[in-house]
């Protein structure tokens, strides 16, 4: 048996230059630890991460990738309640 899939997630970081980076993961500390170490994406690489601002968990990648283009479209002031406000699925 192969073992269960990981549920997919919404995840927001703060980098270093003040701006706010949203990303899709089903492997958050993977995903967080690529960023790090500047093998994340190209934006994070040129503004690397100060720290994870938090999560929000989806059934699938899809309904993940809808919700990170919803919170890209934000203001920032708006993001972190967005994280935990919004409905889990869309």
């Amino acid at each position: 048996m192969s073992p269960e899939p990981k549920p997919w997630c919404l995840y927001l970081i703060e980098c270093r230059n003040g701006a706010w980076y949203a990303g899709i993961t089903n492997d958050i500390e993977r995903r967080y630890a690529m960023h790090a170490s500047g093998r994340g994406a190209k934006f994070t690489r040129a503004h690397p991460p100060l720290r994870l601002l938090g999560t929000r968990t989806y059934p699938d990648r899809s309904a993940a990738a809808k919700a990170e283009h919803a919170i890209r479209k934000l203001p920032k002031a708006k993001k972190l309640a967005f994280l935990s406000d919004h409905p889990t699925g869309m």
